[in-house]
């Protein structure tokens, strides 16, 4: 058994309990040397198991019989963009972040709020994806762009992506990036500190330099 891929089961499994995947949106991978593995299409998060993740390989031949998410093309493009920056991949389309996604005057410089420290060190730079077919080779071209200079994603009216040189660290980016979404809608209309600019150099300085 590759062990990535039962952690990747059990990440899976706990996304789907806690409520940040539901039938079955959203995808995972892993990238192992040349070769990715993907979770399946049209398959929940819930009852994974190592053997229905199917291989591709980075330019996109099939290396085993299983079907991958239709959105294999953006998490090749990831792999290929952001190099050593990832071995992970999380796609979700967790409630806050979906929300963040659909709205129609969404700053695409500063999508969100610096409220919290820990946006900065996870998340930070927030790249924004235009709106593109699921599943098509025109959002699979516009993700890979992206992913050159961003570790975390915002598809329009779709989801989040967040890469990581681990799978913990790509789930920890997701996590703390619905969270910070949550943060914003639950304090919109009230009157919140944001980070001040040598605040936000200081954990830039210690933990993203």
């Amino acid at each position: 058994m590759i062990p990535e891929l039962a952690k990747l089961c059990d990440v899976a499994e706990s996304f789907h309990a806690r409520g940040y995947a539901f039938g079955s949106t959203g995808n995972l991978s892993v990238r192992l040397g040349d070769e990715v593995w993907i979770t399946p299409t049209g398959r929940s998060f819930r009852g994974l198991s190592p053997d229905d993740f199917a291989c591709l390989s980075l330019t996109g031949e099939m290396r085993n019989d299983r079907r991958p998410s239709k959105e294999f093309p953006f998490h090749l493009g990831c792999y290929r963009a952001a190099g050593d920056r990832a071995s992970a991949l999380v796609h979700l389309h967790s409630t806050y972040s979906v929300a963040l996604s659909c709205l129609a005057e969404l700053d695409a410089q500063r999508p969100l709020p610096i409220i919290t420290p820990y946006y900065l060190m996870r998340v930070a730079p927030l790249g924004i994806v235009p709106y593109l077919r699921p599943g098509s080779a025109e959002l699979g071209a516009a993700v890979e762009t992206a992913a050159k200079a961003h570790d975390c994603l915002l598809l329009l009216n779709h989801g989040l992506i967040c890469l990581g040189r681990t799978i913990d660290e790509a789930v920890d980016r997701a996590e703390e990036l619905e969270e910070t979404a949550k943060l914003h809608f639950l304090l919109r209309g009230e009157k919140t500190r944001q980070l001040t600019e040598p605040e936000q150099a200081e954990i830039w300085k210690v933990y993203r330099s």
